[in-house]
């Protein structure tokens, strides 16, 4: 599918790292010009405390001959997401894309607690940066979206609605809530929005090789097979290329309202728009899932890849 965004004005909040990052990069190299929003500057860390920036993210972006503007905005500040509308509006009069990434709450997560052991101000964290964060930046941006017809409104998810309702055991129930609020954010906004044109839809990445993910493994993009040796289902795993390669498609996708509401896994959109990962593989990661690991079954990622 030809990828063209030229012209298409982005932000990607929360795009410092990961799957958000992945998909500013590729919104900029199909031609949109992206604000890269989040709270980890050259100047400055968040509380998650790691070294990627906004600004090594507007790096990739123009190394991929695109455009980008870093902008540090945390989200959960109005006030902030206010001026960074107000800029966009003065700069473009306007927004095309906007794709919703705000996380930067693994760290919080206490694995397998119940909520009466977890601890609450960690579980309310979660929830602030999950879905407040999320619902600030509706408030503030979808304005500028739906200004003009075909506008489109991504949230980042974690777990297809059907995963997250079979199988987010081991978790913990903040962390739940943070990430099934994805698939209800689609259905709420695509309703909110169809009489503007606007598509709304959530989009899931499957077993993420994050920068974070990577380091908890002690491996590199190059060597990433090695940490099956640790955890033999990782053979699943997918670089977050693949999840950007699949929104922009999406963002170039002249027919997307009819995914409005849903969400949408990468896997999904790789089979729609006939999208490969870095190495040439399609992983079909939730389906992997819920019929090898769900199932109790040895890693085995032949049929899923």
């Amino acid at each position: 599918m030809d990828t063209n965004l030229n012209g298409k004005v982005a932000v990607v909040a929360g795009g410092t790292r990961g799957a958000s990052r992945a998909i500013a990069v590729e919104l900029g190299r199909a031609g949109a010009t992206v604000y890269v929003t989040g709270r980890s500057s050259g100047t400055h860390r968040s509380e998650v405390d790691r070294p990627e920036t906004i600004e090594d993210t507007v790096r990739l972006i123009t190394e991929a001959g695109g455009t980008g503007i870093a902008l540090r905005v945390d989200h959960l500040e109005p006030d902030q997401v206010r001026g960074l509308a107000a800029r966009i509006d003065a700069e473009h009069g306007g927004l095309d894309i906007l794709v919703d990434g705000i996380w930067g709450g693994d760290h919080l997560m206490e694995w397998a607690k119940p909520v009466w052991e977890h601890s609450l101000d960690a579980s309310l964290r979660m929830i602030r940066l999950g879905i407040d964060a999320h619902i600030i930046t509706s408030h503030v941006l979808l304005p500028l979206v739906i200004r003009k017809p075909g506008g489109l409104l991504i949230d980042l998810t974690d777990g297809t609605a059907e995963y997250n309702a079979k199988f987010r055991e081991g978790s913990c129930l903040a962390y739940y809530l943070a990430k099934v609020n994805g698939n209800l954010l689609a259905m709420a906004q695509g309703h909110e929005t169809k009489e503007y044109g606007t598509t709304a839809v959530a989009v899931t990445p499957g077993w993420l090789r994050s920068e974070a993910m990577l380091t908890h493994y002690g491996v590199t993009e190059q060597n990433w097979r090695d940490a099956a040796a640790k955890e033999p289902h990782f053979v699943i795993s997918e670089s977050p290329v693949f999840v950007g390669r699949g929104v922009a498609a999406l963002a170039a996708d002249p027919d997307r309202a009819r995914y409005t509401g849903q969400t949408l896994s990468s896997f999904q959109l790789a089979q729609t728009y006939d999208i490969d990962d870095t190495d040439g593989s399609r992983p079909d990661a939730w389906r992997y899932i819920a019929e090898v690991e769900a199932a109790g079954k040895p890693a085995d990622a032949t049929g899923y890849r």
